[in-house]
C-alpha cells in the first residue's frame, strides 16, 4: 500500500505506466467537476470510477480486496477513514470475477484519508474504504482501476 499527497505523485510514476497515466489524469482533470459514473482511461485496463457517498460506519463495511485490478483511490472531497491490512490478516470469504471482488472476514488497520490525499492498493491487499473519521460526511472519490499484468 502507498498513501500520500497528489501533490507528490511523480515520485510514483515509475511503478509503471498504468499506474503514470491514473496519476497524470488525477493532477491534470479538474475532478470536482466530474460527475459520478465511470471513465475510460485506456479501456479496461485503465479507468476511473467517480463516486460520491455518505461514509459510513465500520459495522456498516466489509473488508474486500482485488485480485486482476489495483485500486488507486483519491479523495477530492471530504474525509473518510481507509481500512488496510496484509492478506495474512484475512479470511477469503468469496470471489466475484466478473466483478474482481474479494469479500474477506479479518482485521486491519485505519489509516485517515483527507481531500487531496490517494491510496494505491495492489491485487491482494485488503482493504475497507469510506469509512467514518469523526462524524458522517459526504465524500467524493475517484477509483482508478489499474489492470495488473499477473507473470
Amino acid at each position: 500500500m502507498v498513501i500520500d499527497r497528489i501533490a507528490h505523485a511523480s515520485l510514483y510514476a515509475s511503478l509503471g505506466p498504468r499506474v503514470a497515466l491514473a496519476l497524470d489524469y488525477l493532477q491534470n482533470t479538474d475532478v470536482a467537476a466530474l460527475a459520478p459514473g465511470t471513465y475510460e482511461l485506456d479501456g479496461r485496463r485503465v479507468y476511473a470510477m467517480v463516486q460520491e457517498y455518505t461514509t459510513r460506519l465500520r459495522e456498516q463495511a466489509s473488508w474486500e480486496a482485488h485480485s486482476r485490478y489495483a485500486d488507486l483511490q483519491f479523495v477530492a472531497r471530504g474525509v473518510e477513514l481507509m481500512g488496510y491490512g496484509p492478506m495474512t490478516r484475512f479470511e477469503q470469504q468469496s470471489y466475484d470475477a466478473d466483478k474482481d471482488y474479494m469479500a474477506l472476514s479479518g482485521s486491519g488497520e485505519f489509516v485517515t484519508l483527507e481531500a487531496g490525499s490517494f491510496v494505491l492498493l495492489w491485487p491482494g491487499e485488503g482493504h475497507m474504504p469510506g469509512i467514518v473519521a469523526e462524524q458522517p460526511t459526504t465524500v467524493k472519490k475517484i477509483v482508478i482501476k489499474i489492470e495488473v499484468d499477473h507473470r
